[in-house]
């Protein structure tokens, strides 16, 4: 089974009322996937962020024992991280001058992995202006959906090119 493009996650999605210019939105792109590698956190994954178009992102990583909890399978916290961090940058892609905050996620788990590639694909649904609602989705090697999630973000008040990451520093 192939996994689905984010393109066909979800029929009803609203398109953004995004007027930046195409290089503008590159560059908005190429920041934030800067900023996403320079967070600490993502040093204990090995994954990479990756944003194609507005109001899409994609994360692959691979699922190794390290993140097992003790049935031998990945612990949740690596589905929600992953779910969040997609849907999170489907959404900032539609912000280029304020860091997002999550101020929920729900998700759903439909099958364990224990080692592989995995990939995230987030994609924004609504919000234009101070909430965002994106969803996200989980999909192993074997092409199989193993979890889901949609998360609500909203602007905070920290400025994207404050972020030493963002403007291209570590």
């Amino acid at each position: 089974m192939q996994p689905m493009p984010c393109s066909q996650m979800r029929s009803t999605v609203t398109q953004p009322d995004i007027t930046a210019d195409a290089g503008g939105a590159e560059s908005h792109f190429r920041a934030l996937e800067r900023l996403y590698a320079s967070a600490p956190v993502n040093e204990l994954f090995a994954s990479k962020l990756e944003i194609e178009a507005q109001g899409e992102s994609r994360l692959t990583f691979e699922v190794t024992e390290r993140s097992y909890h003790a049935a031998g399978a990945a612990h949740g916290t690596i589905y929600f991280k992953m779910l969040d961090d997609a849907a999170f940058y489907a959404a900032n892609s539609l912000v280029t001058d304020r860091f997002l905050l999550t101020t929920s996620f729900n998700l759903h788990f439909t099958k364990p992995v224990r080692t592989g590639r995995v990939v995230a694909e987030g994609r924004w649904i609504s919000g234009k202006r101070r909430v965002f609602v994106a969803e996200a989705r989980l999909i192993d090697a074997e092409g199989d959906e193993i979890g889901r999630g949609t998360g609500t973000f909203m602007r905070s008040h920290i400025a994207l090119s404050g972020l030493s990451g963002y403007a291209g520093g570590r």
